[in-house]
């Protein structure tokens, strides 16, 4: 039993080590906690649940997303993404305060 829990915490902690990372790339235009509207003109995503942020990244990657807006730059950003790291980073960001 202690070993399965140390095995959970373990993942827990990979997991939100991997959202960092995965984040990253998005600070640069979304800031590091979430609180700035990507080159003035997106939501701020500070405060979306991560049922929200992964309906969000699917739509980006599907290209099905705000095409006309900042759909086909966030394509581009989620193109490399499988869904396990969308869910990872949309995880990450519900958890940015």
């Amino acid at each position: 039993m202690k070993m399965l829990l140390a095995l959970l915490g373990l993942s827990v902690m990979l997991s939100a080590a991997e959202g960092g990372a995965l984040y990253q790339k998005c600070a640069a235009c979304h800031g590091l906690k979430g609180e700035k509207a990507a080159l003035g003109k997106s939501e701020v995503i500070a405060g979306w649940n991560s049922a929200k942020t992964l309906e969000a990244l699917k739509g980006y990657k599907a290209g099905t997303r705000n095409t006309k807006g900042m759909g086909a730059l966030m394509k581009g950003q989620t193109a490399a993404l499988s869904d396990a790291d969308m869910k990872v980073l949309a995880d990450h960001i519900a958890g940015l305060k």
